[in-house]
């Protein structure tokens, strides 16, 4: 039996107590334990590592500068990552990876895995839980950036080969996408 039918039947079942303040209790109780499933989503059953929150209390947020290719890089602050949102163009990359069947490790020091849903972002602190919608075909994914990148033209997220499938753009190679930072 599923997490709503077993709720919905607790709350017809609330119908019936016949003390009014237990009665509210319960609802509210209830309402409570709703949100809060609600709030789980598998993909974030996906990630492996500690959360942005997680980091940033334990103090092992990375967004010090860093230097590719004789450009330095300043990430934003932690606090600057809330209300985070940016548009253009998405790339997909990992497949060195595939080939090499070798545990690289991303910026953040995490083993990268292009077959679990991942990206690289310039400026976001590390780690950081970002929504990535293709605005061409309006799906959306959220992925946990762990890695710097993309260093290659205007691109402003490469994300790995598994997002890039279930974004729909595996095959086309890039696609025009809008970030949104859900958690820093």
């Amino acid at each position: 039996m599923g997490i709503s039918r077993l709720i919905a039947m607790f709350q017809r079942r609330l119908m019936n107590i016949k003390n009014e303040t237990m009665r509210k209790v319960l609802m509210f109780g209830s309402l409570l334990l709703s949100l809060a499933l609600s709030s789980c989503s598998s993909s974030r059953l996906e990630f492996t590592g500690i959360s942005p929150e997680e980091a940033y209390r334990l103090g092992k947020i990375k967004n010090t500068p860093y230097c590719i290719d004789g450009k330095v890089y300043s990430p934003i602050s932690y606090e600057e990552a809330v209300a985070y949102e940016e548009t253009g163009i998405a790339s997909w990359y990992g497949q060195e990876t595939l080939d090499q069947h070798s545990g690289q490790l991303t910026a953040y020091g995490e083993i990268f895995d292009p077959s679990r849903p991942s990206a690289a972002h310039k400026y976001l602190p590390l780690p950081s839980l970002v929504k990535v919608t293709n605005l061409d075909t309006h799906s959306s994914i959220v992925v946990r950036v762990n890695d710097r990148g993309p260093f290659i033209g205007d691109r402003v997220i490469d994300l790995s080969a598994e997002a890039a499938k279930r974004l729909g753009f595996f095959e086309k190679g890039t696609a025009k996408v809008k970030i949104e930072v859900l958690s820093r």
